[in-house]
């Protein structure tokens, strides 16, 4: 479906990116990965995804919370693929605490990472698609981007302007061949989600089951976790031609979170 093109998506060594990598590679795309992690097992990621897929995998160890680096991984992919027609802005990180307590740099840190650098891979990432009259633009947002919750002060400001940046894209582009969305996923089944399930049993003294059932999915009306490969399988439809008419959406996957 999108053999010669090329992507890069951002947060991809793990979780929720690397299964929309991995989609995009089976799907005939060539790949750029970026992310952080040990050199020699994103090597080996690297490695097998180019192997099972058939397609060209390379690797930008840009910090998304530096302007200058995000900026170059956009011309590295140009330089090694050629072209970037699809850019997958997934890269993000979380702090909880109540706003009176939240610390500056956290607050700085997750706008840079969750927002500016959407911005600044759009901005690098827009003029080769307008050369080429075609590109595919997909911000992974969360039903935070559509709703609030207490002490995610944040994250929820980052996630409601990059579906703003998302709709401002879209219309700017609108009478070209280069589409822009977001994508609302509630919680998905994760390893980094994992880990927070094992913390918050410790700090409430719950099993968890109970931390699952009461305090992570409480929110989400079909109780369950939303899968990594169900995800990919929307963003890979919204590269495609069939999706050539969905601009400038906000797209929940969130198990009926925000139809309440």
């Amino acid at each position: 479906m999108l053999k010669d093109l090329s992507a890069i998506v951002t947060g991809s060594t793990s979780g929720i990116g690397l299964g929309i990598a991995e989609a995009l590679a089976q799907a005939g795309a060539k790949v750029m990965l970026n992310g952080f992690g040990e050199a020699s097992q994103i090597e080996q990621l690297r490695a097998r995804i180019e192997a099972e897929a058939g397609v060209r995998i390379a690797y930008s160890a840009a910090d998304m919370a530096q302007a200058e680096q995000v900026r170059r991984m956009v011309s590295e992919a140009e330089q090694q693929f050629g072209t970037v027609d699809i850019l997958v802005n997934n890269a993000g990180i979380q702090f909880i605490a109540p706003v009176d307590e939240f610390p500056d740099e956290k607050w700085s840190q997750i706008l840079a990472i969750n927002l500016t650098s959407n911005f600044l891979a759009i901005k690098a990432a827009l003029p080769g698609m307008k050369r080429r009259n075609r590109g595919r633009i997909v911000n992974i947002a969360s039903a935070h981007g559509l709703i609030a919750s207490p002490f995610k002060s944040a994250y929820v400001a980052a996630k409601h302007g990059t579906i703003g940046l998302t709709k401002t894209v879209a219309l700017e582009v609108a009478e070209t061949a280069i589409t822009c969305n977001a994508v609302c996923p509630g919680y998905v089944h994760t390893p980094l989600l994992e880990g927070q399930i094992k913390e918050q049993a410790r700090a409430h003294r719950m099993s968890e089951q109970q931390v699952v059932k009461d305090v992570i999915l409480a929110s989400q009306p079909n109780k369950r976790f939303i899968q990594p490969q169900e995800l990919a399988a929307l963003v890979l439809f919204l590269c495609s031609d069939s999706a050539a008419s969905i601009t400038g959406a906000a797209l929940p996957m969130d198990g009926g979170w925000t139809a309440r």
